[in-house]
């Protein structure tokens, strides 16, 4: 199993465990509105503008806002079975390498933001594909908006500049 597969079972699981009002570390949204965000993120490529584009964010928002009004069953369902049949994240190699990294932080928002909530040890290779993905390009956009420097450092004392800048 992939690395994706793995943390969108997880995440479906905990999610199912959990319910739609429990809190997320993702501002504002509790784990239906994450569920919601999932769906359709990999369903309605017209509204993942918004999340990149912010004279979009308002579209965005509308879809992921009607998306939420589902069955929480529905979309933990639907979070769970993965990409639509003729969604990008269907092509080979796609939802392996687009949804790894989102599905483990997205796995970790809902985790840490409950209450007996425990640090879990990932395995060295799920390490080791989120550090090459944060280092070729994804930490430069998650702190993109940052107003301090950013340095990323492994356990190991490996690092990188996700955002120059000071303080760092």
């Amino acid at each position: 199993m992939s690395l994706s597969s793995i943390e969108r079972a997880a995440l479906s699981d905990l999610l199912d465990e959990v319910g739609p009002d429990a809190p997320t570390l993702c501002e504002g949204w509790t784990a239906r509105d994450l569920a919601a965000h999932l769906v359709i993120r990999e369903g309605r490529p017209d509204a993942n503008a918004g999340i990149i584009i912010p004279p979009m964010s308002s579209w965005t928002r509308r879809v992921q806002d009607k998306a939420a009004q589902r069955d929480f069953t529905e979309l933990v369902e639907r979070v769970r079975t993965g990409p639509p049949t003729f969604s990008m994240f269907n092509l080979p190699g796609v939802d392996a390498n687009a949804n790894a990294f989102e599905y483990l932080v997205h796995h970790e928002d809902v985790r840490r933001a409950q209450p007996d909530w425990a640090p879990r040890e990932l395995p060295a290779k799920a390490v080791d594909s989120m550090w090459a993905r944060l280092e070729k390009s994804g930490g430069k956009f998650i702190f993109r908006r940052a107003t301090t420097g950013v340095t990323l450092r492994r356990p190991s004392g490996e690092s990188f500049v996700a955002r120059p800048g000071e303080p760092m």
